[in-house]
């Protein structure tokens, strides 16, 4: 994972997606999940296109379960836009990096 993309977790999603300064990405993934692994590519290219505009983050539902639940996440890879700590927007699925981008875009 390329340095521009930050792991979160159940214990600091507050902190760093819905306090964070900036809007933020977060896609909800697990490493069994082959679309998931398919779009990881495009979302790292978003991360360093993104820089100081968007935190693009990544959190693995395996590993913590409440936050996916909270939001609602029941099919993964689930994208979801969040600006000044609330949804934005999200995509489901291992979708086209133009829509990626068009959703990066409605947050600035």
């Amino acid at each position: 994972m390329s340095e521009n993309v930050v792991n979160v977790s159940d214990a600091n999603f507050e902190q760093l997606v819905l306090k964070s300064d900036m809007p933020a990405l977060v896609d909800f993934w697990a490493s069994w999940c082959a679309p998931c692994r398919a779009i990881a590519p495009t979302i790292e290219e978003m991360a360093a296109q993104y820089n100081g505009k968007v935190r693009v983050t990544k959190m693995n539902v395996d590993e913590n379960p409440s936050t996916p639940g909270k939001y609602g996440v029941r099919g993964i890879p689930t994208l979801i836009l969040f600006k000044d700590g609330k949804v934005l927007d999200q995509l489901v699925g291992a979708v086209p990096k133009t829509q990626i981008k068009d959703l990066i875009e409605k947050a600035l």
